[in-house]
């Protein structure tokens, strides 16, 4: 009971109600209030997910989904969620994340959890997980067989340099 107690009490100070009452205000309702239990705690507000559209839908086609090995040893596994086409499953060590596609203007696949605060961004090559909030990365050189193939390409064969010096005018 006490174990529940203190998780319910962490959830709470967790939720955006705490973090924007006044002080004053959350301290006093904290001392009147009785240890929530199961029966007396609500259930957690659950928005709406609004259907995907054509273009969310077509990146969703293009993720790469399964397991996916990771730099230092990590995997990643990326499902799609059965129950809403277009969303996704994230699971790594100590993480589960339900991303959706964004779109973007460079090409890149990237899937967000914006309640976590979390991006997963796919490119030709590899893919990695940021964590937006704490500005780092999460798991880094995540690939599937394909984009190892494309990664091998690339050094056998690089892309052209963005800063081409030859012709210039010299």
């Amino acid at each position: 009971m006490q174990k529940m107690t203190t998780v319910l009490l962490l959830a709470f100070l967790a939720s955006p109600a705490w973090s924007q009452a006044p002080a004053s205000t959350a301290k006093s309702a904290q001392a009147k209030s009785k240890p929530a239990t199961a029966k007396t705690q609500m259930a957690p507000k659950v928005e709406p997910e609004t259907p995907m559209g054509p273009d969310e839908l077509a990146i969703a086609d293009r993720v790469h989904k399964g397991q996916l090995p990771c730099e230092l040893g990590a995997t990643v596994r990326l499902e799609a969620d059965a129950s809403q086409p277009g969303y996704f499953y994230l699971h790594g060590k100590g993480f589960r994340y339900r991303m959706h596609p964004v779109a973007t203007t460079t090409g890149a696949i990237r899937l967000e959890d914006r309640k976590a605060g979390t991006v997963w961004l796919q490119l030709a090559n590899k893919s990695m997980l940021m964590d937006q909030n704490k500005g780092r990365r999460l798991a880094d050189e995540c690939a599937n067989a394909e984009q190892v193939a494309f990664a091998e390409n690339m050094k056998t064969n690089p892309p052209p340099s963005l800063i081409d010096t030859t012709g210039m005018g010299r």
